[in-house]
């Protein structure tokens, strides 16, 4: 098996168990946007919320 087989492995892994806990990353994601948000003062919120929401798109619910 070669490396990127293993990577491509690992990828698939880490997206199911993302994916099985979707409601607990999307927390984090959450927490973490809130605190660069009161870090940087509000001053990019709107970048900060976009790169929130497609955090939390990368990463779906299993269905």
């Amino acid at each position: 098996m070669s490396f990127v087989d293993t990577l491509k492995g690992l990828l698939g892994k880490g997206r199911e168990a993302a994916s099985q806990n979707a409601d607990k990353v999307h927390g984090a994601i959450d927490k973490a946007a809130d605190v660069a948000d009161s870090k940087t003062g509000g001053k990019y919120s709107d970048k900060i919320d976009k790169a929130a929401d497609a955090a939390k798109k990368a990463v779906p619910p299993k269905e």
